[in-house]
């Protein structure tokens, strides 16, 4: 047994004992209701329980009523930055190469062990509604209903056990609609619930609500510092990439903006839209369109004014999954059953919202690698309590069948975070966290890469490349200067690489990681 084993096994056991304290002293006696809510796509940035700029400008109450009532995380990182990967982790609690969800193109396995069909063996009702993302058909839940893929904002199609079917209006209510009519009305009163509401929003297309249109057509958002990042300083992956709002951000499909309003693409992106719809967005997006034209702009002048648009869009889908967030919450405090659930909002990863000059995800640095993370549990966590250890979507599996009292199977790779809901940290948690990304060549041209992070140090090496990347994040947390070639980090990099491989033994990677 190596020493990473050694400590990881001893810790096992320290662990049980701390929960054997905090179990046999205050326990939950009751099984509590679990309530996750997810989104796709939101950074940790544009969550105003965060305290970064751009939350001044567009708050979201109802998403800090979590955290200030409860467990704000602010060290929650994915172990792989895309979506159907992040999904699959968090139903199996195994890295993608243990799920086999490498990338957005696999099938996710149905048959394999998962949280929620441990959850039904225990007693508890499981449901699902929103995006699923998985390709295959949900199993573990009692109920589903769920969007074809990516889904739709507007008029989206669900798939159910009784077939698809299309409802009209705007996906993030939709979602809440039927989230809330499965808590109202179809769930059963005498189990515990585990409820999965998952929404589409704020994912590309960035298309807003009918009552968030235009809503921020009059706020200048500030620009990050680094918008017009040159990549100086970071390797031929930073340099390469290709999701930059500069040249890779669409003025049609993205930002909903045709210089020939017979653009057959145009028609396309409308082509869901029933009429009323349409002439409530054509009085938004024609404006947009007509400031456009009379700017005639270029070169910096025309990243910024995109920025502005993405910013406008991105952050006005946000605002409606914060309202509908509010709805839920406020049902469960009329209905009695706020006091006996444990809510919690996660997103699949994070995003870039300029930094860098990109918008998208799947990179190791900062801004797509952590996610917000908000708990609340009423009688257990504390409210306003604020969390920097390092935890992960890893953990998710393992911390809900804790809750649920039910037994983790040895396959699953976190770690419960339920000691910490308690206020008892473990001595023994996790100083670094591995990361894999593997969808090359594929969708923004990001390279395959891995690697190891730390609470100062982010390690990544471009294994195609033959790359490496050093980051001091406390010096450095913009992520703009590698200091691997610096002769005052040549000390740090051995012991980083060996907690990389110590952690690949861990976790099983597969060796060669050279594909």
């Amino acid at each position: 047994m190596n020493r990473l084993m050694f400590k990881f096994a001893i810790g096992s056991v320290l662990l049980a004992a701390a929960t054997c304290f905090y179990s046999c002293e205050e326990q939950v006696t009751e099984q509590p209701n679990i309530l996750f809510i997810f989104s796709d796509d939101h950074a940790y940035q544009a969550v105003s329980a965060y305290n970064f700029e751009i939350g001044k400008y567009a708050p979201t109450p109802n998403i800090d009523r979590i955290a200030g009532e409860g467990m704000r995380f602010d060290k929650c990182y994915v172990t792989n930055s895309i979506c159907a990967p992040s999904r699959a982790t968090i139903l199996t609690g195994k890295h993608s190469h243990e799920n086999g969800v490498l990338t957005n193109r696999e099938r996710f396995d149905s048959t394999m062990v998962t949280f929620p069909r441990i959850l039904q063996a225990n007693g508890y009702q499981t449901a699902i509604v929103g995006k699923w993302h998985l390709k295959t058909t949900p199993m573990g839940f009692d109920f589903w209903e769920v969007l074809p893929g990516q889904g739709h904002y507007y008029n989206p199609d669900f798939r159910t056990p009784e077939g698809t079917i299309r409802v009209k209006g705007y996906v993030t209510e939709i979602i809440t609609d039927k989230a809330l009519e499965w808590l109202q009305e179809k769930r059963d009163e005498t189990k515990p619930f585990m409820l999965m509401l998952q929404h589409k929003a704020p994912h590309r297309r960035w298309e807003p609500g009918p009552g968030q249109l235009g809503m921020f057509d009059d706020v200048v958002f500030p620009e990050p510092g680094n918008l017009f990042d040159d990549y100086v300083g970071r390797g031929t992956a930073a340099k390469e990439q290709d999701m930059t709002i500069d040249k890779t951000m669409r003025l049609g499909g993205d930002l909903k903006v045709w210089e020939d309003e017979a653009d057959p693409g145009r028609e396309r992106f409308l082509g869901r839209f029933e009429d009323d719809q349409r002439k409530s967005w054509d009085a938004v997006y024609g404006p947009v369109r007509d400031t456009y034209l009379d700017a005639n702009l270029s070169g910096e002048e025309l990243v910024s004014w995109k920025y502005q648009r993405y910013m406008r869009d991105y952050l006005a889908c946000i605002q409606a999954v914060d309202e509908n967030i509010g709805r839920v919450l406020d049902y469960l405090e009329e209905s009695g059953l706020a006091e006996n659930t444990i809510v919690i909002y996660n997103s699949d990863q994070g995003f870039y919202l300029g930094e860098h000059g990109w918008f998208d995800k799947r990179f190791m640095y900062e801004e797509s690698l952590r996610t917000p993370l908000l708990v609340r549990w009423p009688g257990v966590i504390q409210p306003g309590q604020l969390n920097d250890a390092l935890v992960s979507n890893l953990d998710f599996a393992q911390t809900f069948l804790e809750i649920a009292g039910a037994e983790a199977p040895d396959e699953m790779q976190g770690e419960s975070l339920v000691p910490f809901f308690y206020g008892q940290a473990p001595e023994n948690w996790r100083k670094s966290l591995y990361y894999h990304y593997y969808e090359f060549p594929g969708a923004h041209s990001v390279r395959k890469h891995e690697g190891v992070a730390t609470k100062q140090y982010k390690l990544m090496h471009f294994y195609n490349l033959d790359e490496w990347e050093l980051y001091d994040m406390a010096k450095d947390p913009g992520e703009m200067q590698s200091v691997y070639d610096d002769p005052a980090y040549q000390d740090v990099i051995p012991a980083l690489k060996q907690e990389l491989d110590s952690l690949k033994y861990l976790y099983r990677v597969p060796v060669p990681t050279l594909h």
